[in-house]
């Protein structure tokens, strides 16, 4: 489904990924692990066309997305859950999720009421201002929000960052519905048990390039990955 070669990218003349190379196929689960500023956000930009890479190549589908504007990868399948969730404030919870609302491939599995039925919780807070729910609540409403465009492929960035373990629960209980239902996934976040029980393989990033990848059974089986790469 996704194929990342030799992927360089940074900000101005500061350049942070060196040669990425990934793969996702079809209705896997696979993940980006890493410390903080090791180029985890900057690859996922990258794939979504908020930064422009300076090198390489990214086919999706079949077809080039290197280069192309937010909007077109989003056309294309891609949905973003960005990190710090970033909804529309000022629109209602219906609304933000109306907003992104899209059929791909005469696939229409995620409209409103499937999304409600996903997340219970955000049903009596349908007409609330996304600016006045919590963070819980908002981070499920940038989800349901992703899901709304129907994507071929889910990309979540921190997906339980600084969330109450009762969401991040919650969270967790979401995506091993989506993957059960052969959601393709690729998710960042620093829950590595919890992402070792989800995920198919994973890739370890190390200053902007990708120093080990493999499953779940080597990645718990190797104990000194999480001290030299992962910080735990």
């Amino acid at each position: 489904m996704l194929k990342v070669s030799n992927l360089q990218a940074g900000y101005g003349e500061s350049q942070v990924l060196f040669g990425i190379d990934f793969e996702i196929q079809r209705g896997e689960v696979v993940t980006l692990l890493g410390r903080n500023g090791m180029g985890k956000t900057t690859t996922v930009s990258s794939l979504m066309g908020i930064v422009r890479p300076c090198g390489g190549a990214i086919v999706f589908n079949g077809k080039s997305i290197f280069g192309s504007q937010p909007y077109e990868v989003a056309r294309a399948g891609l949905g973003l859950v960005p990190e710090g969730r970033q909804v529309f404030p000022n629109l209602t919870v219906q609304e933000n999720l109306l907003a992104t609302a899209s059929a791909r491939e005469g696939d229409g599995t995620w409209v409103l009421e499937s999304v409600l039925a996903l997340f219970p919780g955000l049903v009596p807070r349908l007409h609330s201002m996304a600016g006045l729910l919590s963070g819980g609540e908002q981070q499920m409403l940038a989800v349901g929000r992703a899901l709304m465009t129907n994507p071929s492929l889910l990309v979540l960035d921190e997906a339980t960052e600084g969330l109450a373990p009762l969401i991040r629960n919650e969270i967790w209980r979401v995506l091993q519905t989506l993957r059960n239902a052969g959601q393709s996934i690729l998710i960042i976040d620093k829950n590595v048990d919890a992402l070792a029980r989800l995920a198919d393989r994973h890739y370890i990033l190390e200053k902007g390039r990708i120093m080990w990848s493999g499953t779940s059974p080597a990645l718990l089986a190797d104990g000194s990955l999480r001290q030299r790469f992962l910080g735990v």
